[in-house]
């Protein structure tokens, strides 16, 4: 379906659009995406030219340096940055302010007038998406990375007041199934920050591939980094018409790329939310440390898609094992949250196993579900004691849920609802609005390979993260959501941007903007400009 017949799903109808006055034409250049929460147009313009200056107070400095970064490429032009003393009236000022408070710790206050562009916040955050805004109130060529035939650089006047409606705005990537390359997880990021997200769910191990260093155990890497093949099409019930492309596939993250980038993300104020998976969906690690299996047979790191029998058994030497790996990666992501996984866990070979059935004895359980319910318990006592909060996909309620977890519903809303009524704090994620892995459009055989059914942008736009069966107390432990980007059919980085834009696009509007001022056919207007954005930034988005 073409990009004119999604717009139509909007229901766009400029030509129907009410007559507007001078200040409202105004508007008709603004195409913030996602849309403030309170922004009043006014007549006028500011100008950027060789001339303009730009100040901030002390704490703001590095701010400042990058904002004029993100300024000089496309405009050719060398800002001056002065950092402290009596504030300029004219040009443009960043500045902590803390009777901005009320906004949160990410809003801020914008006004442009045509002398002067004044970006205030209680924190640096705040300043950051207030930046975030004016790129954004720029012409599209802005993001270009070299001068172009754009010849005025004008903003237009506004006084915003802005802070998002949800504390966790985020999204993820899987490259377990195919590794990305550090530059591109660097892009995605900034893709993140220009959409004012604020969490980045780094899925970095499962059957396919583990792809972060683990010092103490190299074997992780060395052998379950890398697949001999890779399944060619859709996963099929019948095992006989399964083809492989015979190409051997792999990669992973030294610890040092693991620091690069998370200080490249921090610098974006983009929390990485790394997952380690336990304790299903770890072919990849069996197949490193067959010690780790149920079974001791040999393994290899999976090369088709699905759901595996293979599940680590729950000995102390394997909790000790995880915890292991758990204690490295708390000193590479500074982060509140670490995700374990805990979907998918086929529990045939612990039902099968003698050892299994005398440990879930020994430890007085009840069954192989309260078993996982105790190894994952294991894991959040162990991240609780170090400061952190566990994260996990819906199935770790089930056999009780850990005291501390926060629970990310994936397989429908009623894991999420029954997590809040319970006190624990939950991240919206269920498939049928927010997985991006699959088919945009019911036209699927005009789409890339994916899974269904389809999650057209029009249906990502409508939801609403919070149930309607929470009463307001509870719903406070909703702290957000995020879009889900899974790769068994995305082989690269254009592939995994098709599938996520524009679609992360309608996701970040509806987290951060309230509710009653989302308006689809307004959103179907600033997407027609905000594309160009994408357009300049080399994004592959669905057109």
């Amino acid at each position: 379906m073409l990009f004119a017949l999604r717009i139509s799903v909007f229901a766009l109808a400029i030509g129907d659009a009410p007559r507007r006055s001078p200040a409202q034409d105004s508007s008709l250049t603004i195409a913030v995406i996602p849309r403030p929460a309170r922004m009043t147009v006014h007549t006028g313009r500011f100008r950027l030219t060789a001339d303009t200056r730009i100040w901030t107070d002390h704490a703001s400095a590095a701010l400042g340096a990058r904002f004029a970064r993100y300024l000089e490429p496309a405009t050719g032009l060398t800002f001056v940055l002065r950092s402290g003393g009596p504030q300029p009236s004219g040009g443009i000022t960043l500045a902590l302010d803390g009777s901005l408070k009320r906004l949160g710790p990410e809003g801020y206050a914008l006004d442009v007038t045509s002398s002067r562009v004044r970006i205030r916040a209680a924190e640096a955050a705040g300043l950051f998406y207030g930046v975030q805004t004016v790129l954004q109130l720029l012409p599209p060529a802005i993001y270009r990375g070299a001068p172009t035939e754009q010849r005025e650089w004008l903003i237009p006047a506004v006084s915003i007041e802005d802070a998002p409606r949800f504390s966790w705005r985020g999204a993820h990537l899987d490259v377990s199934r195919h590794f990305m390359p550090k530059e591109f997880v660097k892009k995605y990021i900034d893709l993140l920050a220009l959409h004012k997200m604020n969490t980045f769910h780094w899925h970095l191990t499962d059957d396919q591939g583990w792809r972060i260093a683990i010092a103490k155990y190299p074997k992780l890497t060395s052998v379950g980094a890398w697949r001999p093949e890779t399944l060619v099409g859709a996963l099929q019930e019948d095992s006989t018409a399964w083809r492989f492309d015979a190409q051997p596939h792999g990669g992973f993250y030294t610890q040092s790329d693991v620091r690069e980038i998370v200080a490249y993300a921090g610098a974006r104020f983009v929390t990485i939310v790394p997952e380690i998976e336990m304790p299903g969906h770890s072919v990849a690690a069996i197949a490193a440390y067959p010690e780790l299996g149920v079974t001791t047979y040999p393994l290899s790191v999976a090369t088709r898609w699905g759901v595996f029998s293979d599940i680590l058994n729950a000995d102390s030497s394997t909790v000790a094992f995880m915890q292991d790996v758990l204690a490295e990666v708390m000193t590479l992501f500074p982060g509140r949250f670490i995700h374990i996984g805990g979907d998918e866990a086929d529990k045939a070979k612990w039902k099968a196993s003698p050892a299994i059935q005398a440990r879930i004895h020994a430890l007085g359980l009840k069954d192989e579900q309260e078993l996982q319910s105790w190894f994952i318990r294991q894991m959040d006592a162990f991240l609780t004691a170090h400061g952190r909060r566990l994260v996990g996909w819906d199935e770790i309620l089930e056999g009780g849920l850990a005291p501390n977890a926060t629970v990310m519903s994936w397989r429908g809303t009623e894991g999420g609802i029954a997590a809040a009524r319970a006190g624990h704090d939950v991240v919206m994620t269920p498939w049928l609005r927010t997985y991006f892995n699959t088919y945009q459009s019911l036209d699927s055989a005009r789409e890339p390979l994916a899974t269904g059914p389809a999650t057209p942008i029009d249906s990502v736009y409508a939801w609403e993260p919070v149930p309607a069966e929470l009463d307001s107390l509870t719903a406070r432990h909703v702290l957000g959501a995020q879009g889900q980007v899974w790769t068994e059919y995305i082989t690269g980085p254009k592939g995994a941007e098709y599938m996520a834009y524009p679609r992360l696009s309608a996701l970040a509007e509806v987290l951060w903007t309230p509710r009653a001022l989302r308006d689809p056919r307004d959103f179907a207007s600033r997407l027609a400009m905000h594309v160009l954005r994408l357009d300049a930034l080399d994004v592959n988005y669905r057109r």
